[in-house]
């Protein structure tokens, strides 16, 4: 929201652009809100795929706007067509028409500096819906899969892991194998009556696996913890069927004034002096 002191630096010109002075030097165009406070579709469809990927991959997009002449570029069409992700290539396509109608004056490497800024400037991420099965077009969800291994790909320190039941999951336990290999700590919470520990035993000796001491309840949270900064929650247990076939709902968090008290109280159950949870 502009305030009172910059509203003297924009002016509105007919083409449907601002033109922000930048410094007293000459100005530039940049998109302009189409109505009220409301983004155009450009910055708002940008600040979208900004929220959804993780950092590498925005980066990706970054590097390849910067190579591109425009949007109707063959370099653009054959980067998008290769997206696996599901509903990610028509979110870039999505950028790709709006850039084309509201601003194809515009080069590549001026919405990669938009992106870049996004990264650059912190502030609290929207939390993303997660699910497992069929996908409609209702929402903007993502896989539990993809989402899940994304997670722990971006742990540069610790990881937290809970999950009632586990099984096969290839994909996360290679992750997190290479998590280890990185340097990150791994802990995982574990329901002993699930034998779900199988499922990681070809992991190094240094993850420590934990279970719930005896008592009237188990173990059912289902947590994934990148350091403080991103959690993954929802109701999929780490099998194979619970990531991908099944009807399963979750939710990525990536404000770390959310995610650093989640993390705080998995490590407070299990502190040895708390007797909650014992080393396997």
């Amino acid at each position: 929201m502009t305030g009172p002191a910059e509203e003297e630096d924009i002016a509105v010109v007919p083409e449907g652009h601002l033109f922000a002075s930048a410094g007293g030097g000459s100005p530039f165009p940049v998109p302009a809100a189409r109505s009220g406070n409301r983004p155009s579709g450009l910055p708002r469809l940008l600040a979208a795929l900004h929220d959804r990927l993780p950092e590498d991959r925005v980066t990706a997009w970054e590097n390849v706007l910067q190579r591109v002449t425009g949007p109707d570029d063959p370099v653009l069409d054959r980067f998008i067509s290769a997206q696996s992700a599901v509903g990610l290539s028509n979110q870039l396509r999505a950028i790709v028409d709006a850039w084309r109608t509201e601003g194809s004056e515009l080069t590549g490497t001026g919405l990669a500096l938009a992106l870049a800024t996004l990264r650059a400037t912190p502030h609290p991420r929207p939390a993303q819906p997660v699910v497992s099965g069929p996908l409609s077009a209702a929402i903007s969800a993502r896989l539990t899969s993809g989402v899940v291994q994304e997670v722990i790909r971006s742990a540069d320190a610790s990881l937290l892991i809970a999950s009632f039941a586990a099984h096969g999951a290839e994909d996360v336990v290679a992750e997190i194998a290479e998590a280890v290999d990185r340097g990150v700590h791994v802990d995982l919470l574990l329901e002993e009556s699930t034998q779900a520990s199988a499922a990681f035993a070809a992991l190094p000796r240094s993850v420590a696996v934990w279970h719930r001491m005896a008592s009237a309840g188990v173990l059912h949270a289902k947590l994934i913890a990148a350091d403080r900064h991103t959690a993954f929650l929802g109701s999929a247990n780490l099998t194979n069927r619970a990531l991908t076939d099944n009807i399963e709902l979750g939710v990525v968090l990536r404000d770390p004034a959310v995610v650093g008290p989640l993390v705080d109280h998995f490590r407070w159950l299990i502190s040895p002096e708390n007797g909650i949870m014992r080393r396997a």
